[in-house]
């Protein structure tokens, strides 16, 4: 069971965090900033290296005899149609927010993981995405609070990505479960 819902929050990285730079992005040109213009740049390029190493990931699934396509087809499709619903504002609110989640289990990775029982290649991949993680773990934020400071804003984004992790990471491991 732990395995499969570290896997399944792993299917979700790579749409994920390219949704994440779209909406940290789309507000470059607003930002004045120059120490911020350039952390929304190495964001940008941290999150790219996460999506290509969690999709190489996804070949050692697939060697392993489990069966994701359908689910990460469905899980793009639905996020990618929900997207477009959603304003700018909030994507970025819901940016932050799923940011401040993988910081803290980011954090958790790097101190309490019991990488005695980890798989070599996936200990290196969780310390080395996670120690990124922390470094970038406010630019989303920062990036907000200077385009739309809202209190509202922000809880509207913690309710949406609340609702989208925790809902697709508990279908991704229950998907993988079930074919366990």
């Amino acid at each position: 069971v732990p395995t499969q819902i570290a896997n399944g929050v792993n299917l979700l990285f790579p749409h994920g965090e390219r949704f994440f730079v779209r909406s940290v992005y789309h507000f470059l040109d607003r930002i004045e900033d120059p120490e911020l213009r350039a952390a929304i740049k190495g964001f940008g390029h941290q999150e790219g290296r996460h999506a290509r190493a969690h999709e190489d990931y996804f070949d050692t699934l697939r060697a392993h005899g489990y069966e994701i396509d359908r689910f990460l087809e469905a899980y793009a499709g639905v996020t990618s149609r929900l997207e477009k619903l959603q304003s700018p504002e909030l994507r970025l609110a819901a940016t932050a927010a799923a940011e401040h989640f993988t910081a803290i289990m980011a954090e958790g990775a790097a101190t309490e993981m019991p990488y005695d029982l980890v798989h070599p290649a996936m200990r290196e991949l969780l310390l080395w995405h996670a120690a990124e993680e922390l470094e970038h773990k406010s630019v989303a934020f920062d990036v907000l609070q200077a385009v739309d400071p809202s209190y509202a804003r922000r809880v509207a984004g913690l309710a949406v990505a609340t609702v989208m992790l925790s809902t697709w990471w508990a279908v991704a491991a229950l998907m993988l479960l079930r074919q366990d």
